[in-house]
């Protein structure tokens, strides 16, 4: 059952051009962001569609994978966990960021 701990998987568009950095020695991290859709009927029997949105983090060959090949648009499955973190911003108030880490990444779609 370890294998199901912190497991995140979704399916969605990439809601910005990934965000590329390179670090000494060659390591890269990609920054960028997924927009999830879910649709239902709401009590009106009218579909509404809600749009989630998710911080991604990819790091190495997997940054290297995004920078070639994943734009603003494209529709991608990731496999990944989540993390928390915080900081102090530029007027000391503490920060709270919740991201998920990228292990796989999947191209679908044209």
């Amino acid at each position: 059952m370890n294998a199901l701990r912190n497991k995140v998987q979704l399916i969605g568009h990439v809601g910005n051009d990934p965000e590329i950095k390179t670090f000494d020695g060659g390591k890269k991290l990609a920054n960028f962001t997924l927009a999830t859709n879910e649709s239902y009927k709401n009590d009106k029997g009218e579909k509404v569609e809600e749009t989630q949105w998710h911080k991604l983090v990819a790091w190495g060959k997997t940054a290297e994978i995004i920078e070639k090949y994943v734009t603003k648009g494209k529709e991608i499955a990731i496999e990944g966990k989540l993390t928390h973190r915080s900081y102090d911003d530029k007027n000391g108030e503490k920060r709270y960021i919740t991201e998920v880490v990228v292990n796989d990444v999947l191209l679908l779609g044209k």
